[in-house]
């Protein structure tokens, strides 16, 4: 397998994508360039439709705030646009994603999760939300297209203003999942909707996923070709970088 913490499955005509890097899935450069490379993956690719899931009792934290507050500017322009293509990569897919949503899903992990077409979320204790602005920085523009086309309008609002994590049924209740099951469930059956959704002829599949989500792909293409996310800058800033690390040894350590 050539991707490291990331595990790649075939189960018929569904690949299953597993996030595998303890404790929290969380996102480093290394981790976005191989989750880009790994939709390329001949076993991805060549399948019918595609299961996301993880390891542990997370599914992601989103971006790793041990990493990336400390890279050089550089890196971190090259970084933050490698999660606007990645996030854009799997929001267009041209197969059915299924989300297998096992456990805490925060920040970009919660975008992640809002880039699969049918989503399954665990019944039990994981927290969800995007947590930003409560530490000062404002989201990517391509995950921030992707909230405001997946959600109602009053769930935006409140999950990105209000910024504070939540269950899984008050998820639910904001259109975040499409089902609840048990962690030790949803892999078996976001197979079987996943098959459900290959039976689909798969060019008209394509076209309605386009009719739906067309007003946000030509956002996101219109930040990915011109290379003008407005909110790069606000990342790279020194407040940003000190909100980071407050995060890393508040919130997000609180959930590990």
């Amino acid at each position: 397998m050539p991707f490291k913490n990331l595990r790649i499955e075939q189960r018929g005509d569904v690949a299953v994508l597993c996030l595998d890097r303890p404790p929290a899935n969380a996102f480093d450069p290394e981790q976005v360039q191989a989750f880009e490379a790994a939709l390329a993956h001949p076993t991805i690719a060549k399948a019918r439709a595609l299961v996301l899931t993880a390891s542990g009792e997370f599914f992601s934290a989103g971006l790793d705030l041990k990493a990336v507050p400390h890279l050089p500017k550089p890196e971190q322009e090259e970084f933050l646009g490698g999660v606007n293509r990645a996030i854009a990569k799997l929001y267009s897919f041209p197969v059915p994603v299924v989300g297998a949503i096992n456990g805490h899903a925060i920040g970009g992990g919660f975008i992640l999760a809002l880039s699969t077409d049918y989503r399954i979320g665990p019944i039990g204790s994981a927290k969800f939300g995007m947590t930003e602005a409560r530490v000062g920085v404002p989201f990517p523009a391509v995950p921030m297209v992707v909230v405001s086309s997946e959600l109602p309008p009053q769930s935006v609002r409140y999950c990105a203003m209000y910024a504070r994590k939540f269950g899984v049924e008050e998820a639910a209740r904001h259109g975040v999942f499409d089902e609840l099951l048990s962690p030790d469930e949803m892999l078996d059956r976001a197979v079987e909707v996943a098959e459900d959704m290959a039976s689909m002829p798969a060019d008209s599949y394509r076209k309605v996923k386009h009719q739906v989500r067309g007003p946000a792909f030509r956002k996101i293409e219109n930040v990915l070709s011109t290379n003008s996310d407005p909110m790069l800058q606000s990342w790279l800033s020194p407040k940003a970088r000190d909100a980071s690390v407050a995060m890393l040894n508040g919130s997000v350590a609180s959930q590990s």
